[in-house]
């Protein structure tokens, strides 16, 4: 019978660490994050504004490239939701202000949902599911950080 021990110790701080990386708060670290991530991410800001986006969201959500969208709002650089109809419409406003990017926005809290994204053509949509999570720079909500997957 094989014999395991298991010790537990204190995590110190790397002394390696500059003052310039103690110094970054969470939102800016996100950011880089999602820029390189190969998954499909979004972060928003405070005002829906695009922050970070993968390349791999770009390509998800029908956006083009990342470069394209950064620094615009979020529903006004592209991004076409529509409803899940036979014959799909574009959301109304009430209806966009519940996806979970601008959800955890305005909430705090975490929110999922179903999406549903038409391309350039016109097609019938891709069906997205979305989780978002409130990204906070001391006790302030600064953001949102979305995680995409094709379903």
């Amino acid at each position: 019978m094989a014999h395991v021990e298991l010790s537990l110790s204190e995590v110190f701080a790397s002394p390696t660490e500059t003052p310039a990386e103690q110094e970054t708060d969470n939102f800016t670290q996100w950011s880089g994050t999602v820029s390189r991530a190969a998954e499909p991410c979004l972060l928003i800001d405070a005002d829906t504004t695009v922050v970070a986006i993968s390349s791999s969201g770009c390509d998800l959500l029908c956006l083009g490239a990342p470069e394209d969208v950064i620094g615009l709002p979020l529903l006004e650089g592209g991004l076409r939701l529509v409803d899940f109809t036979a014959s799909p419409s574009e959301l109304t406003e009430q209806e966009t202000d519940k996806i979970p990017p601008l959800l955890a926005l305005l909430s705090g809290r975490l929110a999922r949902g179903l999406l549903r994204v038409q391309g350039p053509g016109s097609d019938a949509g891709t069906t997205v599911d979305a989780i978002s999570t409130p990204v906070l720079t001391g006790s302030a909500v600064a953001g949102s950080l979305t995680f995409f997957s094709v379903l």
